[in-house]
């Protein structure tokens, strides 16, 4: 478990949850370090989060880090939107706990390029 973190819970007037990050960890002025972000979601694995609305376990594996960070959808992002998807890693714990309508689904494609 990561500890430290500045993150809150907040409920909206429409009754919605959402995740406040406080303090900004994954900062740059061109590019995320995304080696960086791995390394910090390796502090997530093998532990289990609750989600609020069905009592269901999750279970952070250790493919998160590499899944997370070496994505197709993560490797076309840019500026605002790669400094986003960095800093919300920050705030899975409390993700899962306000998900709702959860549902398994397994991948239909290959997540990670591979060379060979």
């Amino acid at each position: 478990m990561i500890e430290n973190r500045n993150i809150d819970i907040i409920t909206c007037a429409d009754g919605k949850k959402l995740v406040l990050i406080n303090d900004i960890r994954f900062k740059g002025k061109r590019q995320i370090d995304w080696d960086d972000v791995k390394q910090y979601l390796r502090g997530y694995v093998g532990d289990y989060y609750e989600i609020e609305e069905n009592a269901e376990r999750v279970y952070i594996g250790s493919e998160l880090p590499e899944e997370y960070t070496e994505s197709e959808s993560r490797e076309s992002l840019m500026g605002a939107n790669a400094k986003a998807k960095a800093n919300a890693a920050t705030t899975i714990p409390e993700r899962i706990q306000i998900a709702s309508n959860p549902a398994f689904e397994e991948n239909r494609k290959v997540l990670n390029k591979k060379m060979v």
